[in-house]
This record gives C-alpha cells, structure tokens and sequence, in this order.
C-alpha cells in the first residue's frame, strides 16, 4: 500500500524541519548576513583536544578566561544542554583597499581592518537577535545568540557547518568571501537541517604563516598567542618584551598580515555592511594625532570602535612603540611629553621609544628623570638604557 507524506508524520516532520531552515537563512539574508549554514551541537568532538593542547601549551598567554570555561568551550552542549541545532552566520568585512599598504608609512599607525568602524560585536548581535526574534516566533522554540564574547568555539562549528575551513592560520577562510569573515551563531531547541561540512582547500600554501611578522604559528594550524601582535596590543594589558617590540612596526591595534595574504581572498568582495566599512579617519592615522589624546579625545575619536575598549594607556603604549620603531625625529618631541605622562605604561614606553629616536646620548642628558621614578615598569626601562642592545 501507497501512503503518502501527508500522512507519513515523518514526511511532515521532515517538511517543516526544510520549511523552518528555510525561513532561517532567508531572514539572515535579509539582515546582510553573507552566510547561513547549520550543525549539530555534537558536530566538533575533536575540540576539547585541541583546546587542552593549546593550553597546555600556555598558547594563550594571559587570556585566563580561556582556560577558565574550557569545559563549556569545548562543547556546545556543556554551555546549554537543551541545544538541538547550532546556527552559525557569517558577514563579510572584505577592505576595499590592501590594509597592508600602511605599512610603509612609519609616520602612521596600522589598526586592524576589524577594528576601522564600529564594533562588530554591537553591529553582528543586533542583527542576531533581530533574526533570532522572528524565528522564535515561528518555530515555537527556545533560542540564545552568540557573538564571540561567549565561550562558543565558532570556527570549528562554522567549518562543520560548511561556511569554510579553519586555514593554517586559524581563521576560517571562505571559498566564496576568503578570510574576511565575522562569525555569530545561533543555538537553538529546534531541529533543522544539517549542512555538510567544509574540506580544507589550503593545500600546500603557507602564505598566511610566511606573512607573521612574528613567527607567532609554531606549526601549521596552531598559534602562539604571545607571539601575535593582535594579543600583544589588544588582550595583553602588561609590558611588551623588548625583543618583540621592533617586529611590531607601526602596527598599533591588531594585524592584519596573515589574514590579508590569504589567496582565497581574490574572492572576496567589498563588505557590503556601511557600518563595517572602514572609516577614512582610521585607516591610516598620524601617530603625531595620536600620540597628543588624552582620555576624552580618545573615548571620542574611538566611539564605538572596538579600540576604545583597550583604553587609551594601553593604546598609547602601542603608539609610543610605533613610533620608536618609525625612525621618525619629528615625533621625538610628543613622545618626549610622555614622559611625564600619569600612565606608567605610557612612561615606560616613551622612555624605549624616544631612546630609539634620539640615541643613547640624548637619553643620558634626561636620565636625571629617572631620580624622581617610583614605577618599577617604568625605572627598569631608564635601567635597560644602560644595555645599548635594548633599543636595537
């Protein structure tokens, strides 16, 4: 006997499963979401692995939040047992211009392209729990949206659900959108349907490792965080060693090499998102400006950047850093302000910087300064003037 699906309840089941994933991706598309694709919650059990490897290998530095929530990190259900489907959506953030081309202006600083506008966190969740809302309401299920600040390992779920591959510099490359791509997800008690996970294009390419200026990948596929620049001058609140502070250029908020040397990215596109695209003020900002704000004038050049977040002690520390790196004398004299900034941090970074300015007997004329020192940050940087190999 012939039934048919209407009365098959599995048939049903099934149309409304389609019917539902569906109208899913079409309101992420709707909301300028480039990509929609779906996975199980038990999709990366190769995760708490790789995650207890890099942190035994203390690859994350001084991130303790990481290994503070592993248990939860490494699977979705741990952070909510009742998930049936996990959503993950991605939005290009493509440049219109090569962010690398700052480089050669050491009178400039380099902020990463992500960080050029508004904070995508603010702009990706809005439109998260726009989509989350309507779908809710016409599933009937429970729904909780996440944009990275949660301890959901959205790469390894984005490359089980198809979007792309986590590359060999651990960022998700897109056949169709390269590595320009911001991630969210969405975990919900609905079933929906599974999409087929992405293979790794990368072949024999090690462009992205190649383009590290601080030789931050110990091997393919793995990252030392305290190597990278981006946690360097975004995640790491203390003293920057000596020795990495001339690998870092003029880059004052993020790095982009890896990301930007990627092949895949001759297809990606212009973002599309006004919000995500870089504002002019930002792309190549004089580290004179820069070097000259104090806290108001950064919390307003920075509103609602995700840079204002570091603070402008620690955003100044990377400037004075680029600004010893530039070679540039006319910046001798701002940095010189510093010196008797209310900052520490600030302090000691202008002491190594206009070390690099002015050579060493500049810096024995102002050692006097040091006298009247009390930071223990700061006294040892008057201190490593004694070395001249410190501000080589």
């Amino acid at each position: 006997m012939r039934i048919s699906t209407s009365d098959n309840p599995e048939g049903s089941a099934e149309r409304q499963r389609a019917k539902l994933t569906a109208f899913l991706k079409d309101e992420a598309r709707d909301k300028g979401f480039d990509l929609c694709r779906i996975t199980l919650p038990s999709a990366i059990p190769q995760a708490p692995a790789r995650l207890k490897d890099f942190l035994d290998n203390n690859y994350h530095g001084t991130m303790d939040w990481m290994a503070e929530t592993a248990e939860r990190r490494a699977d979705p259900r741990a952070l909510w047992d009742e998930v049936r489907s996990v959503v993950v959506f991605g939005m290009n953030y493509g440049p219109e211009h090569d962010p690398r081309a700052v480089l050669a202006m050491p009178d400039r600083g380099a902020i990463s392209v992500y960080a050029q506008n508004r904070d995508y966190h603010d702009v990706i969740k809005g439109k998260l729990k726009e989509v989350a809302t309507r779908f809710a309401a016409r599933a009937g299920a429970d729904v909780k949206v996440f944009v990275d600040t949660a301890p959901v390992m959205e790469k390894p779920l984005a490359e089980q659900a198809g979007l792309g591959w986590q590359g060999k510099h651990t960022n998700l490359v897109s056949r169709e959108l390269g590595s320009w791509l911001f991630l969210g997800s969405l975990f919900t008690t609905a079933d929906l349907m599974i999409d087929a996970p992405e293979q790794d294009h990368c072949g024999s390419c090690r462009a992205c490792l190649d383009a590290c200026p601080t030789d931050a990948f110990p091997a393919p596929y793995r990252i030392d965080a305290r190597r990278c620049i981006s946690y360097l001058t975004i995640e790491h609140k203390g003293e920057i060693e000596p020795e990495m502070r001339p690998l870092f250029g003029n880059r004052i908020y993020g790095c982009d090499d890896c990301l930007a040397a990627c092949p895949w990215n001759k297809f990606a596109r212009q973002a599309a998102e006004m919000k995500l695209r870089a504002r002019e003020d930002l792309k190549a900002p004089p580290l004179r400006d820069l070097l000259a704000l104090d806290d108001a004038a950064f919390r307003s050049l920075f509103s609602g950047s995700p840079v204002k977040r570091i603070g402008r002690d620690r955003f100044l520390r990377n400037c004075l850093i680029a600004a010893g790196n530039s070679g540039d004398p006319a910046l001798a004299e701002p940095v010189r302000t510093l010196l008797d900034d209310g900052a520490p941090v600030v302090r000691a970074m202008a002491v190594w910087a206009l070390a690099r300015l002015l050579g060493m007997p500049a810096m024995h004329a102002l050692a006097h300064r040091a006298a009247a020192e009390e930071d223990a940050a700061v006294l040892r940087e008057w201190k490593r003037l004694e070395d001249p190999a410190c501000i080589s």
